[in-house]
């Protein structure tokens, strides 16, 4: 069993709201923090000044925001132009690149987008730089990366188990070419390595040899966002990306609200029932979590766009449906929908089995550990298999609920915690990794919820 020990940083918990009946939910939310963090390193690396439009404020994104200023890059804060609405949840910035520097200490936090994506930057930069986190991001996979650099000539320094903390020492270049990596234990290891291959002497020719490649979407994000700053990036096979050298564009990006961050509230809708709509959601978009638009409705929702009765003016809308089937689902696309879906998963009227999920045991707390551990707290029964979970249903109760310092599993209490009374999530404020304003959020959608009628869905 992976160690799942949770902390309460001294909090009371947070006792999840009860839904009164069915919802009549309105959601917007704040800027995805996959795409924040990309654009900021490829803005960082740029040849001229970008800014940063409706950019995701959140623990991920200020751990991304220092590690840079201390290597340093020029992050300030501005206000909107052009006459464009200020954003609701903290200001633009604008990224002046500037010649990088060792001589630091990167605190990662949790973050899997800074832990990964940095290292190849900070090989930029001239002088040693050391690389560390939270405590238990000391035993995140780290090893696909560390490895990495030291195949492109980058001395790099650890204690041998392949993890943080460790030093890279960076000459100002790095030489680049032909790279073989081992990505099956996060897709980030990928993306951390083309972010930064442009400015690389001889580009990148990076070649998976691993068995699985999971969460695949999130490297099509970023061949997205390299192409959109006029990088050449060449796919000759399915896990093989030819990155050409040459400059990265400056560009103003503004930056979508996260998908992945609407799995709670979307979601929501089939728990309590009604409807809850997401505001702004893209038309077209490389986040994961479009996925939720083909997911839902497998367990019975509605899912429509601007245009039909469910959405009037913009955005996506779910509607509930009369029950929760089980399911078996693949979500090797996208695991960080997985403890949202799992968390439906144990309301369901029958079993369901969740697999491609076998990452999530490296991830900000082994989820598939967690995940069991907290549903089968509450009276569930979940089995932990080699690549997923089985959910049988069974009645839930109250009572604690463990985050793990981790905001999805902080977010699947509050799920549960709709329909089952008492439901005590220890650490809500760990859901400022991506999502600091999640408890108003919430609090704002429950109250939406009214005495159910005899017209209305269970």
């Amino acid at each position: 069993m992976a160690d799942t020990t949770h902390s309460q940083h001294g909090a009371q918990p947070w006792i999840a709201p009860l839904a009164r009946g069915p919802l009549r939910g309105d959601v917007s939310l704040p800027g995805s923090k996959s795409l924040t963090n990309r654009e900021l390193v490829l803005a960082a690396l740029a040849d001229g000044p970008s800014v940063i439009r409706l950019p995701l404020h959140s623990r991920d994104s200020a751990l991304m925001i220092a590690a840079l200023r201390q290597l340093g890059v020029g992050i300030d804060e501005v206000d909107p132009v052009d006459g464009a609405a200020p954003n609701p949840y903290g200001p633009d910035l604008r990224i002046t690149p500037a010649p990088m520097h060792g001589d630091v200490r990167l605190d990662c936090g949790l973050a899997g987008t800074v832990m990964r994506f940095v290292p190849p930057l900070a090989a930029l930069a001239v002088g040693p730089v050391t690389v560390d986190g939270d405590p238990y991001a000391r035993k995140r996979p780290m090893h696909a990366i560390i490895r990495a650099l030291a195949d492109l000539g980058v001395a790099v320094t650890d204690d041998g188990d392949g993890a943080m903390p460790f030093t890279l020492t960076g000459t100002g270049s790095v030489r680049g070419g032909a790279l073989e990596i081992d990505a099956s234990a996060s897709s980030q290891f990928v993306s951390g390595l083309l972010l930064s291959a442009p400015r690389f002497d001889e580009g990148l020719h990076l070649t998976h040899v691993g068995e699985r490649l999971p969460s695949l979407p999130h490297i099509e994000m970023t061949v997205a966002a390299l192409r959109a700053r006029g990088v050449t990036v060449d796919e000759p096979s399915v896990g093989e990306w030819v990155v050409h050298p040459g400059p990265i564009a400056a560009r103003d990006a503004t930056i979508e609200p996260d998908l992945s961050n609407a799995a709670p509230f979307a979601a929501a809708a089939l728990v309590a029932g009604g409807t809850v709509r997401i505001r702004t959601w893209p038309t077209e978009t490389t986040q994961v979590g479009a996925d939720l638009e083909t997911l839902l409705p497998l367990w019975g929702a509605s899912v429509a766009r601007d245009g039909d009765d469910l959405v009037v003016d913009g955005g996506v809308g779910v509607r509930g449906g009369a029950s929760l089937p089980g399911l078996e689902l693949d979500l090797s696309r996208g695991g960080e929908l997985a403890p949202a879906l799992v968390a439906l998963a144990a309301l369901a009227d029958g079993p369901s089995v969740v697999t491609g999920i076998g990452h999530l045991r490296g991830h900000e707390t082994d989820r598939l550990a967690a995940l069991a551990a907290d549903v089968n707290r509450s009276g569930g029964t979940v089995h932990e298999l080699d690549d997923g979970l089985r959910i049988e249903p069974a009645p839930l109760h109250g009572g604690a609920w463990g985050a793990y310092d981790d905001h999805r599993m902080a977010t699947a209490g509050a799920i549960v915690g709709l329909v089952v009374d008492g439901v005590a999530v220890d650490d809500i404020g760990s859901t400022a990794k991506t999502l600091p304003q999640f408890p108003e959020l919430w609090a704002a959608l429950v109250a939406s919820s009214a005495p159910a009628t005899d017209g209305d869905r269970p």
